[in-house]
């Protein structure tokens, strides 16, 4: 199986004939006529997972987020970039085809990045409203219980918070990735917390002028008002360990592997 035929199975399995004419999916490297060996989905394509998908033999990598740094993967400003064309000779010499799966992802069916991180977190029960936005009634919890449930859920070493620990919580709203700047409406989380009556916002990305600014208004008013920041990739990286799952019986038989791009930062 070629590179394009995988790329257009994961596009009419997610959207069907729903294919976006512009988009920031594209193959950042490699062929579409390229043989496909096997099959890496990842979050982002950083150096690692690179080094990782050629042990594991793989010659194809399904990235969400850029492998160039901004949100189009733009080239032109890194022609004579010493960090991206040393990545980049990485994968030439290696012969891996990287291809982005972004737009279509979060506009299929399903957002598939919302279907990973609930099937991690297991809140399909509680769910009252799902994409656009996911909002959660759960069982009455604190703000320390939750945030330590996300920790251990989605493997963190820490979380932010805004908020008492000790609050009271149950109406919970998600935001992943840079879902929760407002997709084009900075208001749009606060509307949401707003219009829903949410205790607590879970977000990915922040601004701390937004929606930063409006829970802390909030709870120092009294009001009960908090939020969890997961970060992007936390927030995100379960919908491609749930590709991998999905994607295996469309590309007949050849290895598909999930393979953790893990949280940017180390925490002193």
């Amino acid at each position: 199986m070629k590179v394009q035929e995988v790329i257009d199975r994961v596009i009419f399995d997610t959207c069907g004939t729903n294919k976006l004419e512009v988009t920031a999916d594209k193959l950042m490297s490699g062929s579409a006529d390229m043989e496909v060996k096997g099959i890496v989905t990842t979050f982002m394509a950083t150096v690692d997972v690179i080094k990782q998908a050629v042990e594991l033999g793989a010659n194809m990598i399904i990235t969400h987020e850029p492998t160039f740094y901004t949100g189009m993967d733009d080239i032109e400003w890194l022609e004579r970039d010493p960090v991206y064309l040393a990545k980049k000779k990485l994968i030439e010499e290696n012969g891996i085809a990287i291809w982005r799966f972004h737009d279509h992802m979060h506009m299929g069916h399903t957002d598939r990045i919302y279907d990973g991180l609930l099937n991690d977190i297991g809140w399909e029960p509680f769910l009252m409203k799902k994409h656009p936005p996911h909002t959660y009634t759960i069982e009455e919890t604190t703000l320390g219980e939750l945030a330590s449930f996300f920790k251990k859920r989605l493997n963190m070493q820490v979380i932010q918070i805004i908020g008492d620990p000790a609050m009271k919580c149950s109406k919970v709203g998600i935001l992943v990735g840079g879902g929760s700047l407002g997709l084009g409406r900075e208001q749009m989380p606060m509307e949401l917390m707003r219009d829903q009556d949410l205790d607590v916002m879970v977000c990915g990305e922040i601004l701390e002028w937004t929606l930063c600014a409006y829970v802390n208004d909030a709870q120092m008013l009294g009001m009960n008002k908090a939020m969890l920041v997961l970060g992007h990739e936390r927030s995100e990286e379960s919908g491609m360990k749930h590709m991998a799952q999905w994607l295996s019986p469309l590309v007949s038989g050849i290895p598909v592997t999930f393979v953790e791009a893990g949280e940017p930062f180390t925490y002193l």
